[in-house]
Parts: C-alpha cells; structure tokens; sequence
C-alpha cells in the first residue's frame, strides 16, 4: 500500500502530524523504534497510579488554539504544579517567590525582598552577567544562588555553572508575590487516564508499527510514502557524518512503596551536591493520589532523576545548546534541507528544547504549511 506520508516517530510532533495529516485525506503510517507510543510522554498504569515512566510531564499553555486542540483528545484535570525545593532537609518553595524570600532572608514584603536580592548582586560586583552564575545571583541573590541553583544545576547540566551560558537560567519564574504556581499558565492539568491514552485517541484510525528502527532499513520504509516525517535525532539521521550532538540524558529509579504518603508532594528538587538524584517524583499527586472513581490508593509510586552525559545507545533528552553545538546543528539542518521530500521537526529533529504546548504548535504550523 502506498501512503502520502510515513511519520518517523510516535512521540508529540509525529502524533500531532500524523493526525493532522489523516484529518486532511492523506494516507499515513507511523512507526517508532520503541514498543509503545506517546515518545517521553509515555505513562504506565502501576498499583492504580498513571506513572510518568521518562519524567514528570505537565501540561501548561497560555495558547488556547494549542489548547483546544489537545482537549480533542483528553480531558484534563486541574493540577497545578508547586514544586519544592529540599537543601540538606531545608524546604523551600518553587518557583522563587515571596514564600521563598521569607524562608530564606525572614523578609515579609517585596520591597525588603528587592533589597536583599540587590545588596548581594552588587555584592558580587556583577553589571552585565556572563554566565549563568552571574545571571542567576543577578536575579535572586547569592544565598539563593548557592543553596537552590548551584547544586541542582550542576548535577542537571554536569557542567560547573561558571561554564553554562546565562540563557539557560532566565527560563526559571522569580516572583514578588505569594504565589507557587509554577508556570502561572492560563490553562495546565495533567489528562486523564494517561499521556498514552491521549496520544492513542490523536492516532486512532492510522496504521502504525512499533519496535521499528527506521535507520535501520530506510530505503524500504522511504518506499512506502510519498513524504517522510522524521522526529529523530537528525545527527542520527547522517550517520553522526560531523559528529554527535551533545545532550544530557536522565536515569530513573522507580520504586512501588508500602505507604500512601511519600513526600506530601508531586516534585521535590534536591538542591544540594551531595545527593545524587536532582529530583523525586511521587506520581499519584498528579491525580491528588485518588484513582479515577476517587478511591483513595494505599500505595505509591516514586521515581528518583540521575542526570548524567548522553551516549549512544542511550535515551536523548535535553539539547546543550552551546556555541559549539549550535554551529554543529547548523551544519546538520543545511544538509537536512537538501534531503528530498523528508521534513525534520520535533526535539531531537530540531535539536531544541520544547515544552509540550510548544511542540504542539510547531507541529500545527507545520502541518499548515506542508499538509496540505
């Protein structure tokens, strides 16, 4: 059978593609080299709890055309993400806000909180930050800086934070106000019953196969379509001819615990060096640790974050876009744009950072220009 378009990967971007591609006439196929669909969003039914199995995933966007869309496929729930922070057993609250401050300095008013932030920049004798330390006292003060940044980032990024460039730091929410809301988005939840069944309804009606490597038999799968789609890694894709992209990659440690109650709370960032996981998700808070008839779970399910350096073979998950490897990217899109009736998008396809809301729109612009 021939197709109109092969979509290579079933994580976000191929999804919304193949979606939008069926919904115009077009015959699609999908295929993903995992065994399940939904990319890093996929999640797994344990002991009752919808478990973020490649990390904690929420929902956020101030796009309601992104908005409307999805919910033709989930209904969301209301949660809202308040993360914690936990230094050497010190709790503090996320993002950095008034709660915060008052943690930290015992200030109680904004003013008092400009005060103390700005005495400690020009403490540091820092004008025009050079790096993402400089960038980050800059914004929250030296105290701030040194028991909830530093440490955190450092295991996150594995490079000393002297050596990251300051843009990385100003995606982090600093707020005069008492509010913990982390991303302040006009709609955000989690959907109900699971990312994967959110991303099964967004493919319903389209021929797919999982466990399939496209790399490794392009030439019979290029065949099958008119047009590809390709949402993998694009230094994959030319055989890493110039070299490998760099990326972190993450390691999970998930446990099934005895009690209903771990950690009080949906995400707690370990702040300091010393402890080797950056963060703890307790997944049941995502769902208010209720099942979806609203019986109360006597379990739950825990996972604890390694960051650490991609290597192949591994799992790709955050771009280090240096200088070094956005010229090297660069040189991969230049080739990437000669290749005929293939199209690259996605995170790895685009070697960019996306959060889902994002990576939602980019495919809808897409399949706008292209899908016709």
């Amino acid at each position: 059978m021939k197709y109109d378009y092969l979509v290579v990967g079933a994580g976000l971007f191929g999804a919304v593609c193949a979606q939008k591609a069926k919904e115009s006439g077009k015959k699609v196929f999908v295929i993903d080299k995992r065994s399940n669909v939904a990319g890093n969003l996929y999640t797994e039914k344990i002991e009752g709890i919808q478990v973020h199995k490649y990390g904690a995933h929420i929902f956020h966007t101030n796009d309601r055309k992104v908005w409307e869309y999805i919910n033709r496929f989930a209904d969301f729930n209301r949660f809202t993400n308040s993360p914690i922070a936990n230094y050497h057993g010190e709790i503090y609250s996320l993002p950095f806000n008034m709660y915060t401050f008052n943690k930290m300095w015992g200030v109680s008013s904004p003013a008092e909180a400009l005060e103390m932030i700005e005495k400690q920049k020009q403490a540091a004798g820092i004008h025009v930050p050079q790096n993402l330390e400089e960038q980050a006292i800059s914004l929250v003060g030296t105290d701030i800086y040194k028991k909830l940044i530093k440490g955190y980032t450092e295991k996150q990024w594995g490079r000393d934070c002297k050596d990251l460039p300051s843009f990385i730091i100003k995606r982090l929410p600093v707020r005069l106000t008492y509010d913990n809301n982390y991303f302040n988005a006009l709609f955000q939840g989690i959907p109900i019953g699971g990312y994967t069944k959110m991303v099964e309804n967004m493919l319903e009606g389209i021929d797919f196969e999982l466990n399939t490597d496209y790399l490794k038999d392009r030439e019979k799968w290029n065949k099958i379509a008119d047009k590809v789609i390709y949402t993998g890694a694009i230094d994959a894709y030319f055989d890493y001819k110039l070299g490998y992209l760099e990326y972190r990659s993450v390691r999970f440690e998930t446990e099934i615990l005895d009690i209903p109650n771990y950690q009080g709370n949906a995400a707690v960032n370990y702040t300091d060096r010393e402890t080797p996981w950056t963060r703890i998700i307790e997944h049941k808070w995502f769902e208010f640790g209720k099942s979806p008839d609203g019986a109360e779970l006597p379990k739950t399910v825990i996972s604890k974050e390694f960051s650490s350096e991609w290597k192949p073979g591994e799992e790709p998950y955050y771009p280090v876009n240096d200088e070094k490897n956005s010229k090297l990217y660069m040189k991969y899109k230049v080739m990437s744009e000669k290749e005929k009736n293939v199209y690259f998008g996605g995170r790895l396809g685009e070697y960019k950072y996306y959060d889902m809301d994002q990576t939602i729109a980019s495919a809808l612009d897409f399949a706008d220009r292209v899908i016709t």
